[in-house]
């Protein structure tokens, strides 16, 4: 058995007993009797008895549903589970039931925008207008929308208006490629596209007007394109085919805002896997399955408290965009930043922090291992009165970040690492304000989420590593990819390895103490000797040594039984990649891991390959080192710097 490792955070009484999820387990010992031991007990029941669990969510949360159910859900077996039937309901029906007046429903700030707030009023109006917009153009439920927008109001008010006639919901960040979006939107054939003539990132603008008249070419279905101007004020909609301001569009009367209701199972949107090797994956959510799985999230496991401001660092192209609007059905005041998170510098985000009074920070892992490599000291120098907790997702966070959260950033803060999936749209694992934050450890597997760690033989296994699998059905599962009739790549994607069990492709390990190792992508496993070593160990290690910024490891399988396994580093400006600094990663890997985490060797490169999402693309480099052709191993479109890869191409040549 592990060690124990040591605890960073233990909610104190006061915490606990006023945080929501004490709350909700105070109303099933009320309402249903049940008087569970602890946090394990009722997530035990809460996957056990699945059908009372969710039932139980949707009578806590009193969701407004237009027709009555006739059960919570049917006894089909993944993914053909069905929800709730006969129900029929809104997802933004119930945002708007939360609105509070006594706070702002949004915050906003960007690299070209001072901190401003919209009211609740103003965000009803809002939307009430636009969405008779949309009605006045013949938008009707079912029809797709889509955004080529930046983190901004503006994108919160055209889902929403999309959302409540029963529009299905799409969205790029102005920052792909028009082949990417096209990739994306051209699947789903919408009727209408919001976008705006340009934005700004890293002090520097960017005109999009080009990229825009090219979706309107590509995008032979859309009606109407709404035009914001937001880098040149001056920029008009006259060049766009069906083109109109957005100013114009806000001109509609509207004698107020209405809610189509809508079946439980109807698409709310359409989210995209990366599309790392072809076409991207459209993945669509039902209205009822998110609206359930967003208020037992927000409420339970990020504890997000009416009037509270969360934010979390996204664009539009990530579903933690998604993720941040479905803060405000718990009541929350949603936090939107648009612009770098390192300009001026990586100081920016936490200046904002205490400028906006943010109760709920969120960022990548990344962010968080560039503020600790910086030596940055956030409480020092910004406060953060505020701040009650910290999220992290997108990686595996490494145990020396979890210390710097509470050594730098804020020592009594609640640090909710967590990892799920677009897949979802939410996490499988994450916060628990019952339970403590142990070093390198997420706390927790979330209600209703039957997660477990399958060994080789398919069994579930504790305290050692194995495939994250999913072994009941939840409602915010996918109800089918866009154009895939029969279901096949749903089926591939999750269920071909343990037929009736979700494979969700990352490597876990389930402690004793029911927390959670999350060791990166089950199909980037580095395979040494029989031993499996999950990537997340090296880029631990790599992260402790200062003169590099970033790393990617692969392990390759030769000819004759031979293994290859070399370390990709990106050094610091100014730093290079000397003997030493070798010899220093290679005895942090042996003394903190094992002789088997040694690469074989450790190469400097230009840059790392990512996707626009920022994944590393460990799997495609493998591919093009074994000699795959560079645009069969990854689809450049669908990559934040697909010249990165040309290093891989050369590099491969040499490996025999």
């Amino acid at each position: 058995m592990s060690d124990t490792p040591p605890i960073l955070w233990q909610p104190s009484e006061s915490f606990a007993r006023h945080s929501r999820l004490k709350h909700y387990l105070n109303w099933l010992k009320e309402k249903k009797g049940l008087d569970f031991q602890g946090y394990p007990g009722a997530w035990a029941w809460s996957v056990e008895q699945p059908a009372d669990f969710w039932e139980s969510i949707w009578e806590y949360f009193q969701v407004i549903s237009h027709s009555p159910y006739a059960r919570p859900m049917s006894d089909d077996p993944m993914p053909d589970t069905r929800w709730f039937e006969g129900s029929t309901l809104n997802y933004a029906e119930h945002i708007f039931r939360s609105k509070n007046e006594s706070h702002p429903a949004i915050v906003f700030q960007s690299e070209r925008h001072a901190l401003r707030e919209v009211s609740w009023a103003e965000l009803e109006q809002a939307v009430a207008r636009m969405a008779a917009y949309l009605r006045s153009i013949g938008v009707e439920k079912g029809d797709r929308v889509v955004a080529f927008l930046p983190n901004i109001p503006e994108a919160t008010v055209a889902f929403l208006a999309a959302c409540s006639i029963g529009a299905i919901w799409s969205s790029c960040s102005p920052d792909f490629g028009v082949h990417s979006v096209v990739d994306r939107f051209q699947q789903i054939e919408p009727k209408v596209l919001f976008a705006v003539d340009g934005y700004q990132y890293n002090g520097k603008p960017y005109d999009k007007m080009g990229a825009v008249g090219e979706l309107c070419d590509k995008l032979p279905t859309l009606g109407k394109t709404i035009l914001l101007p937001y880098l040149d004020e001056q920029a008009g909609a006259g060049l766009l085919p069906n083109g109109i301001l957005w100013a114009e569009a806000m001109k509609t009367e509207a004698a107020g805002l209405s809610f189509e209701a809508v079946p439980f199972a109807h698409p709310i949107w359409v989210l995209y896997s990366s599309g790392t090797t072809g076409i991207p994956k459209a993945i669509t959510h039902s209205h009822g399955g998110v609206l359930l799985e967003h208020y037992k999230y927000l409420a339970f496991h990020n504890d997000v408290h009416p009037g509270e401001r969360f934010f979390w660092f996204s664009t539009t192209g990530w579903m933690m965009w998604n993720f941040v609007q479905a803060s405000l059905l718990v009541g929350a005041t949603i936090v939107l930043y648009d612009g770098s998170p390192g300009y001026p510098d990586l100081n920016v985000l936490w200046a904002f922090t205490e400028q906006a009074g943010i109760h709920h920070f969120g960022t990548s892992a990344p962010y968080l291992v560039a503020c600790m490599k910086q030596g940055l000291q956030p409480g020092k120098d910004y406060g953060l009165s505020r701040l009650r907790s910290i999220g992290s997702t997108g990686a595996p966070l490494p145990p020396e970040a979890f210390g710097y959260v509470y050594r730098e950033i804020k020592e009594g803060v609640w640090l909710c690492s967590m990892s799920g999936g677009t897949d979802v749209c939410t996490a499988f694992v994450g916060g628990c304000p019952l339970e403590p934050v142990y070093l390198g450890e997420i706390q927790c597997r979330c209600l209703g989420c039957a997660l477990y760690a399958f060994d080789d033989d398919g069994q579930p296994a504790v305290d050692e590593v194995g495939e994250m699998v999913i072994t009941r059905p939840m409602p915010s599962m996918p109800i089918f990819f866009w154009n895939d009739e029969d279901k096949q790549r749903y089926l591939a994607s999750y269920f071909e390895l343990y037929p009736g069990v979700w494979r969700h492709g990352d490597w876990v390990k389930v402690t004793p103490r029911h927390s959670l190792v999350i060791l990166g992508r089950s199909d980037a496993t580095l395979n040494r000797q029989g031993i499996r070593i999950g990537t997340a160990e090296i880029y631990r290690a790599v992260n402790q040594v200062r003169e590099v910024k970033d790393s990617l490891i692969v392990n390759l399988e030769l000819s004759g039984g031979r293994h290859y396994m070399p370390l990709f580093v990106l050094m610091n400006e100014g730093e290079a990649l000397t003997d030493e600094v070798k010899g220093r990663l290679r005895q942090i890997l042996r003394s903190e891991y094992s002789p088997r985490h040694v690469p074989d060797e450790i190469i400097e490169v230009r840059d790392i390959p990512y996707t626009i999402s920022g994944k590393k693309l460990e799997a495609p480099v493998k591919k093009i080192l074994l000699g795959r052709p560079p645009e069969k191993a990854a689809n450049p479109d669908s990559m934040r710097n697909p010249e990165s890869l040309d290093f891989f191409v050369e590099f491969g040549k040499g490996i025999e």
